[in-house]
Order: structure tokens, then sequence, then C-alpha cells
């Protein structure tokens, strides 16, 4: 348990830094337009997310909010899948479930295309290995994964690509907030323009993922729409 801890307290603290130097890299003229969500360039406003956060209502009552904030393997994509699994195995159909997964901090990767992750490294810099590999990956492995990429002892095969929760009706989005941050912590290291790595990333992010103000607001909207929280790590 206490080992737990200072696990989850060395992730804190290494994004913490993470965002000082970002914020460091920036002039606030080029900080404050990528947080001007309605100046950004797929114009994701506000609205827009708000929006998004309304299919909600539509749902039924069994509503839930998986808050991803650190890579954990294949348990980011699984806890959402095991939620619907389990549901519809007690008697909810799909239409019933109305099922979130926010995607922040450093898991904000697996919301961008694999060409990104080649491109800058999202393996090393996120600290995320390939599970074929086991080598920092360079692919985005839960983006239209191949048949038995993903077996649990017990179950079998599962499908926990992004794509085929998509499929299933559960909705997942993506931290501005980290983004800009962590884009330009990228750019940084790199010696890239923080504009052209921030563009670059947000016009990278996966078809039917929608991007949020940040994951903090996000959580915090699915928790007004009537959905229960769960850390999913």
């Amino acid at each position: 348990m206490k080992k737990e801890f200072s696990n989850q307290a060395n992730d804190r603290r290494k994004f913490l830094k993470n965002v000082a130097t970002g914020a460091a890299a920036l002039s606030l003229s080029t900080f404050a337009p990528p947080f001007k969500l309605s100046a950004s360039p797929l114009e994701n406003s506000t609205d827009d997310a708000d929006a998004w956060f309304n299919q909600l209502d539509k749902k039924g009552k069994h509503k839930i909010v998986f808050d991803a904030v650190a890579p954990n393997e294949t348990l980011t994509f699984a806890w959402p899948k095991i939620y619907q699994l389990t549901n519809t195995m007690t008697g909810a159909t799909e239409n019933d479930l109305g099922i979130v997964l926010v995607l922040r901090h450093e898991t904000i990767a697996y919301a961008m295309q694999s060409s990104l992750w080649e491109k800058y490294k999202f393996g090393e810099f996120f600290k995320i290995n390939d599970p074929v590999t086991k080598a920092p990956s360079t692919r985005n492995m839960y983006w239209q994964p191949k048949e038995g990429d993903f077996k649990v002892p017990g179950i079998g095969n599962v499908e926990i690509g992004i794509n085929q929760l998509q499929d299933h009706g559960i909705m997942i989005c993506v931290c501005n907030m980290a983004l800009t941050v962590l884009s330009a912590v990228a750019a940084e290291s790199m010696k890239m323009d923080p504009k052209t790595v921030y563009n670059d990333w947000k016009s990278g992010v996966l078809p039917g993922i929608q991007i949020v103000p940040s994951g903090v607001w996000a959580v915090g909207r699915a928790q007004e729409h009537g959905c229960s929280y769960c850390y999913a790590g």
C-alpha cells in the first residue's frame, strides 16, 4: 500500500514538473490561443463539448465516467468494456448505459494517431511500452487492433480497441489542457515551435474522440449529467 501511494505521488510530481516546464517554454501570447477554444484550429469550443455531453441525457439510468490519468496497460480501456459487459449480463441493454472515458494527464497519447506516436516518440515520452515488442511503443495499439491482440485469462479475446468501444456507444474525450502543456514540453525537447506541435497533436486526434477544455472539466460535466465516478488509473 505504501509503495502504491509512493508511485502515485511520484507520478503527480512528474506531471507538475512537466506543467512547469511547459509553461516556462511559452510566452503568454503563445500559451493563450489554445486555451481559447473558440479560436482553436478544429474549432472545438466549450459549446461543442457541452453538446457532446448532452448525449448522456438520452441514455438510460446506468451512467459512469472513467477517469484515466496515467497509462495503466490494458486496464485503461478494459474497465469501460467490463462495465458494459457485466451490465448487459445482468439484464441491461447498451441503450441503458452511458459510459464516458476521459483521457487526461499522461493518457492523452492514446487519443492520437499512430503516425504521431512514431514522429514524437510517444512511447518514450509517455513511458508506454508496446505489449508485443516490450519496447517503447511507436504505435497506438488501441486504435483498430487486430483480433487476438488483447486476451484476458478465463475470458479470451476482448474487444477493447478505441474504435471497438466507440462502436458500442462508449464516449471518449481528451484533455485540451494536457495537449497544450505536454505538446509544449515535447516541442522544447525537440527544439520545435510549440504552436506547430500543438496543432499537429490536435489535428491527429482520432475520429470520434471529443476534445474538451480539460479532463477535470469533463469529469465534472459527466457527473452533472448523472454519471458515477470511477478512477481508471
